[in-house]
């Protein structure tokens, strides 16, 4: 007879093998004496068991609940039966494997029934009291062990009552914690029987998606009929592999369809276990996760755009250039271009007006800039006040260039902000998509575009060229080597004379230092190197030196020309130090040279860029006795007010203004009239640019006692210029007029 799988489960859980059955009967001494004697006696009590039970059932008809269970004449005849057999084939003594089984089978089918283990025992109390009657008749003993068994068995019945409920109690327990659990995780359980295609899906599930189990039926159909048809395909490859143990546990996330048809997202977790048959059973919980993942897809679209304007960020960028490219990796792509916006002079708003008005600025920008462009095309906020736009699907480049003059003409309106009119321009470099191999080259690209822009005068476009890029490299060795220039002893400085024009004679008064680069034995033009020196900082470092060596130089000089002063070209980087002052101070110190001999010479567009921080830098060098000099005067757009507020020493005419004095009716008009500005506040002028002999006699003229030029002297190493300090005075020559373009420090 096939057992049901239910008693199968029960007979594994319990683990009655052969050792522990062995257990049992050894804990009871049993032992083959017991047997032999049971088998012995056993036909002499067939039919004391016959009689016992007719009583037995007889007896049991008394209480209701075993009364209940037994109705029907056929139901308590075959139960007889099956009673009487059981009685026999226990007095045989053995306890093979089909006897276990058989009496687990009937404790299984009570328990089926709903008979109570209480009844069960007491039927076995009565047996005993029935075969004690048997055996001892009416002998005393007989009925003092009939009194101990209904002791013995109630107190049984007592103890195992306490197991079970205390079991029962402790499930109850678990069920409470487990269900409060799911309450708290507000997960749906589910359980599929996988070779079956029977899935069991809790209400917590089906109520997710607005349903009942009911309406979800019995099978996988039901589940994956309403998951998004984007996520299936990778719902049941996770499925698949975990069932093929390719992964530790199911744990997949897809969208599933709510009854009103929006879809949640969920988060399913599972795995797999192998029934009593071996089949394969795949259970476990689905999370609703769709808040997570809208705060996600927030987090996802606040990393990729710009706050303040709503314009996508450098992320984003990123993303749309590697789309952009790869489009234009498949046949028959159209051009494609990259625009990179720089406002022109946006930080004097900022300064002026302050950020938040900057703020609003950028914000109507960005609106006047994408009113520019093409469906399609993308406007990214790059940073600061740089855009980038990119434009897609082009007939032509020439037909960025035409979006790029939209956006300039568009930028060229006056912009209401703040009630103020604002005028905003914006440089806009233009790169090509397929000279690029990817976007941090488009980018460059564009990069080196615009500022070629802004070098030819702000408010215009330019494309980019393979010239740029050479150039960019260009500079980028140029301010490498010149980084390491300094460490090299790579710098050296020439000195041009100063001298004072006195009774028809010229005589060194003073020199100016220039700075110039030697590498590998070649002299670089300063007007090749300085600007970037300038550019990179580096000119603060190299300008300290300059100032170093120029001082212990002079003071050397001391001996062949005493009094000889010394002129040093100050960059603007060396006036924003806010310690300047008091390194020249140490360098003076450490030199020896009197602070009078030392000349520092500015220029009038240094005086603009930050006149209080100049003013208050150029006064403190004033208190060391240091001498102050406006070099390349004419030149600029100061104020002359500047000459009285400002506390200088020396006016330089700038050579532009000498050199064409004799062909120039105008050029020596203003040169006089400079002369006698500088005369006139007491100031020393010197003239630059001293070329030829007729340039000297008007400077005789004009009672303009210092000068300096290539008639006089060009700029010269130390060891030239100590031979020509043997000279004194210094005679002059024609021959020595050369053409000279100066580019000092």
């Amino acid at each position: 007879m096939d057992m049901p799988e239910e008693l199968q489960a029960l007979l594994r859980n319990l683990c009655l093998d052969r050792q522990e059955i062995d257990t049992r009967l050894a804990f009871l001494d049993w032992n083959p004496a017991d047997a032999a004697r049971l088998q012995q006696a056993g036909g002499d009590f067939t039919a004391v068991h016959q009689q016992f039970v007719e009583q037995l059932y007889e007896h049991l008809g008394q209480f209701a609940t075993p009364a209940t269970l037994l109705q029907g004449s056929g139901v308590t005849e075959r139960l007889k039966h099956s009673q009487f057999d059981y009685y026999q084939r226990m007095w045989q003594g053995g306890h093979d494997a089909d006897y276990i089984h058989d009496r687990l089978r009937i404790g299984w089918v009570h328990d089926k029934v709903g008979l109570e283990l209480k009844w069960y025992l007491g039927g076995y109390r009565l047996y005993l009291h029935n075969l004690l009657q048997a055996m001892l008749g009416t002998h005393p003993a007989a009925e003092l062990c009939a009194s101990l068994l209904k002791a013995v068995f109630f107190d049984m019945t007592l103890t195992i009552d306490a197991y079970t409920a205390a079991q029962r109690l402790a499930l109850e327990s678990s069920d409470a914690r487990y269900a409060r659990a799911l309450r708290g995780a507000n997960d749906g359980l589910w359980d599929w029987h996988v070779e079956r295609d029977h899935l069991y899906l809790s209400e917590r599930w089906a109520s997710m998606l607005g349903l009942t189990r009911d309406q979800l039926g019995e099978g996988r159909a039901g589940w994956f009929a309403r998951v998004h048809p984007e996520d299936l395909p990778a719902l049941r490859l996770a499925i698949q592999q975990h069932l093929n143990g390719h992964s530790d546990s199911l744990r997949q996330q897809y969208r599933i369809r709510h009854r009103e048809g929006h879809y949640l997202w969920v988060l399913v977790r599972g795995v797999v276990s192998l029934d009593e048959r071996g089949g394969q059973r795949l259970a476990g919980s689905q999370s609703d996760i769709s808040r997570q993942k809208h705060s996600e897809q927030h987090l996802q679209q606040a990393a990729r755009h710009d706050p303040l304007t709503g314009l996508g960020n450098r992320l984003r960028l990123q993303e749309l250039l590697l789309q952009a490219q790869q489009r234009r990796a498949r046949p028959g792509a159209r051009e494609a271009a990259l625009l990179f916006i720089d406002l022109d002079r946006f930080k004097l708003i900022n300064d002026s007006l302050g950020h938040a008005v900057g703020d609003q600025v950028l914000v109507a920008v960005s609106q006047r800039l994408g009113r520019c462009l093409r469906p399609g095309d993308y406007l990214i906020r790059f940073g600061g006040d740089e855009f980038v736009a990119l434009l897609d699907d082009l007939a032509c480049l020439e037909d960025a260039e035409r979006v790029a003059q939209r956006m300039l003409d568009e930028l060229h309106l006056p912009l209401p902000i703040a009630d103020r009119q604002l005028s905003v321009s914006a440089s806009i470099g233009i790169a090509d998509l397929g000279e690029a191999q990817n976007g941090g080259d488009v980018l460059r690209a564009a990069d080196l575009a615009m500022y070629r822009a802004k070098d030819a005068g702000k408010a215009r476009f330019a494309r980019y060229s393979a010239e740029l890029q050479a150039r960019a490299e260009q500079r980028l060795q140029l301010e490498s080597a010149l980084a390491l220039a300094l460490e090299r002893d790579e710098f050296e400085i020439h000195y041009q004379p100063v001298c004072c024009l006195e009774h028809g004679q010229a005589r060194v008064s003073g020199v100016e230092a220039l700075l110039r680069w030697r590498q590998d034995d070649q002299l670089i033009a300063p007007q090749e190197f300085i600007p970037t020196l300038e550019e990179s900082g580096l000119i603060v470092a190299v300008g300290d030196w300059v100032l170093a060596q120029a001082c212990r130089q002079t003071q050397r000089w001391q001996s062949l020309q005493p009094g000889l002063s010394c002129a040093v070209n100050l960059a603007s980087r060396q006036l924003s130090e806010a310690r300047f002052a008091q390194r020249v101070a140490r360098i003076l110190k450490q030199t020896g040279l009197t602070p009078a001999l030392l000349t520092l010479e500015i220029t009038e567009s240094q005086l603009m860029q930050d006149s209080a921080q100049t003013l208050a830098c150029l006064r403190e060098l004033a208190s060391l006795g240091v001498r102050l000099a406006l070099d390349d005067f004419g030149t600029g757009y100061s104020s002359l007010g500047y000459l009285t507020r400002f506390p200088l020493h020396i006016l330089k005419v700038d050579k532009s203004f000498i050199i064409g004095v004799e062909q120039d009716a105008e050029l020596g008009t203003i040169s006089r009239a400079i002369i006698k500005l500088g005369q006139g506040l007491n100031l020393e002028v010197i003239a630059e640019g001293v070329e030829q002999p007729s340039h000297l006699e008007f400077l005789r003229e004009q009672g303009c006692r210092y000068a300096q030029g290539y008639l006089l002297s060009k700029p010269q190493p130390v060891k030239a210029l100590e031979q020509l300090f043997q000279q004194h005075p210094l005679y002059l020559h024609s021959s020595h007029a050369v053409p000279a373009h100066e580019y000092c420090l």
